[in-house]
């Protein structure tokens, strides 16, 4: 797609748009950006519609969803879930490391998968709550652009039966093998098959959450809490400040690096931000994609600020 794509409320947000999406390119990253001035509807962005698989941005709408129905009494709090070394879904972080088995409630296990992201936690989660579940929930609530289609457990299934157990091959068959309709060697990346959604879907969930004009205020209001307790941020690396507060969720997994969620200023801005990405590069550890999409955090929140 040509730069054309890039759009803004103003010329400066216009150009603001197209200098992010060089910088990605730069950087060897192709994706979506949207962010979005929720007070004022002022906007900027570009491909905002194109799907991405979203690794565990899938997370936010399985956390609400459960939390809806905590809410609605159909879920206790407090449920026990226990957890088994062996059994549990692998990860970097969190319940997927435990070495022994542990007994978690139900909301806490909702604060691991979202403040970590533990992929142990969030499939603990969709074994009571499924995957098609979520999806028809969020239908029901006019939540276009987002749809839940397997626990955490089939990513790695799907990389380890592609390249036989070999991290390298994976990572390499993640950035060579996408079509530019969105399919994928790998099921799990392919957009017509994954958990997936698409950036104008991502800002719109996180605008209504904070608007508690979705779910019941008691879910909303709890998973903008959640949402605030992430340790490791994207879109907030160049916006730390005691005068900035992001809330948010990230997304990780072979080249895919994401994040979408709230920034809010001192002076009562609220910009909903959520940037997809899919890098180029065949390397595990790219700190510069992380830095770009910093970047692109900051300079559309300059330009959206009231």
């Amino acid at each position: 797609m040509t730069t054309s794509d890039a759009f803004g409320f103003s010329g400066e947000a216009v150009r603001t748009a197209h200098d992010i999406r060089a910088d990605w390119r730069r950087t060897g990253l192709r994706g979506a950006l949207y962010a979005r001035n929720v007070d004022t509807g002022d906007d900027l962005g570009f491909d905002v519609h194109v799907p991405y698989a979203l690794a565990s941005v899938g997370k936010l709408p399985l956390a609400l969803v459960v939390l809806d129905l905590i809410a609605a009494g159909e879920l206790d709090p407090a449920h026990p879930v226990d957890l088994v070394p062996g059994r549990a879904t692998p990860g970097p972080t969190g319940a997927a490391l435990f070495r022994h088995p542990s007994r978690i409630a139900l909301e806490d296990l909702l604060l691991l998968m979202l403040s970590v992201s533990d992929n142990a936690a969030a499939d603990a989660v969709f074994a009571l709550v499924p995957p098609e579940r979520v999806t028809a929930t969020l239908q029901g609530w006019g939540c276009d652009g987002i749809v839940v289609r397997h626990p955490m457990r089939r990513l790695y299934d799907a990389a380890t039966a592609a390249a036989a157990g070999d991290p390298v091959l994976a990572l390499e068959l993640a950035v060579r093998a996408t079509t530019d309709g969105g399919g994928h060697v790998l099921p799990t990346l392919d957009v017509a098959s994954a958990t997936s959604g698409t950036a104008a879907g991502l800002v719109s969930l996180v605008e209504r959450v904070w608007a508690d004009d979705v779910s019941v205020p008691a879910a909303t209001a709890r998973l903008r809490e959640l949402l605030g307790h992430q340790v490791r941020q994207r879109i907030g690396a160049e916006l730390a400040a005691d005068s900035v507060t992001v809330s948010s969720k990230t997304g990780t997994f072979l080249n895919l690096r994401h994040e979408a969620g709230m920034v809010t200023t001192s002076t009562g801005d609220h910009v909903a931000v959520a940037a997809l990405t899919a890098s180029t590069v065949a390397a595990r550890s790219q700190p510069e994609a992380d830095r770009a999409i910093g970047r692109a955090a900051r300079a559309a929140v300059d330009v959206l600020r009231i």
